[in-house]
């Protein structure tokens, strides 16, 4: 039986709008949320998890993170990841890495990561601040361009590296404890299985996906094990090898072997706001080959530039992506500014629905159930 975008675009909102659940149901479920610090009107993690989540309110994963079992870490892009991923993610190093005497890195900078472990040790928990005031290394430049605390950035560094990790946020910043690292180098066959397994977690946020995307996906994996960069080559093609494929219109996609087609169903009436990382549109490739247009975050873009807003959030109704919204508070109240790829849709139920996508909205947010929104 032939495949059609239809049943792609049916079996994309399937697999990834799965019937809302409780938040740490849903986090293990998708393994990894993207994070982004923005927050328009809500940071991304929360825009993400509010269609995911029975009765989610923004900021409750930052609110519940020590009780749900995930940590802050580089996957495909940073984010949150259940503990399980993580561990097939460490130690990204070629050999084991048992203190931060041993990274590889030039001697004064070791010296200063191992001082700065045994005071993260000794102390348990520790504050950026705390640690910047013992040490008081000066300031660097981060990868912004702008300038931060030295400090700072090296225990963004030994995080990456598996050294730290985030116990909690407090009013936004990271608060740190010392991790154990693992004592065992994975051999190969433990190598490629990780990998592997890296790789199918990737591709049941993002699939299915065509051929050029899968391997943009996967290449991606060099953040998330870059000491196994050299691998993921294989890891691609053995994933290629284990997943099922059709070719529509000369596109070749991959999807995994257990995702069932659900022809004939025809999917409900609700109107979402999703968030421009959201599984469903972030890769702006397949979004153009499933939606028929070109979808952009214009955050970094100059104003004179933008075509569709700051942070418009992409409009989906149906199994149609059709528009986008940009939406603020301003004194206590939702505004929404909604555009439309072709025109706004004539049919009444639109209209009701995309008022009850607002509502939510603003339930959401914490704003006043007796307000209205202005659209």
């Amino acid at each position: 039986m032939s495949v059609t975008l239809d049943d792609l675009r049916r079996m994309t909102l399937a697999q990834s709008l799965f019937r809302p659940t409780t938040l740490k149901r849903a986090l293990h479920r998708m393994q990894f949320v993207q994070a982004d610090p923005i927050r328009a009107p809500a940071r991304a993690q929360d825009l993400i998890l509010r269609h995911r989540v029975s009765g989610y309110r923004a900021g409750d994963l930052e609110r519940r993170y020590e009780l749900l079992g995930v940590e802050e870490d580089f996957f495909i892009n940073y984010g949150f990841v259940t503990r399980e991923l993580q561990g097939l993610m460490h130690p990204r190093s070629r050999s084991s890495v048992p203190a931060a005497g041993c990274l590889p890195w030039p001697a004064g900078r070791r010296k200063r990561a191992q001082l700065l472990y045994e005071f993260v040790r000794e102390r348990g928990s520790v504050h950026p601040q705390e640690v910047d005031a013992h040490f008081a290394h000066g300031r660097v430049t981060n990868y912004w361009g702008g300038t931060s605390n030295a400090t700072t950035h090296l225990l963004d560094a030994m995080h990456y590296q598996g050294l730290l990790r985030i116990v909690r946020r407090k009013a936004g910043i990271r608060i740190y404890a010392a991790r154990e690292q693992e004592a065992t180098i994975p051999d190969k066959a433990m190598r490629h299985a990780r990998l592997d397994a890296l790789a199918d977690a990737a591709i049941g946020i993002y699939a299915p996906l065509p051929l050029p995307s899968l391997r943009f996906l996967l290449r991606r994996l060099r953040y998330a094990t870059p000491q196994w960069e050299r691998e993921i080559g294989a890891t691609i093609q053995r994933a290629k090898e284990r997943l099922a494929h059709a070719q529509i219109d000369g596109v070749e996609w991959y999807w995994p072997q257990q995702w069932k087609l659900k022809r004939g169903s025809f999917p409900d009436d609700s109107v979402r706001l999703l968030a421009p990382f959201d599984p469903v549109v972030w890769d702006r490739d397949r979004f153009e080959l499933l939606w028929g247009w070109t979808y952009r975050f214009e955050a970094y873009t100059p104003p004179a530039k933008r075509i569709r807003g700051y942070y418009a959030l992409p409009l989906l109704w149906r199994d149609r992506i059709i528009g986008w919204g940009n939406l603020s508070v301003k004194g206590g109240q939702l505004q929404a500014d909604i555009g439309y790829q072709s025109g706004k849709p004539k049919d009444t139920m639109f209209r009701s629905e995309l008022e009850a996508e607002l509502a939510r909205m603003r339930t959401f947010l914490g704003l006043e159930a007796t307000q209205g929104s202005q659209v």
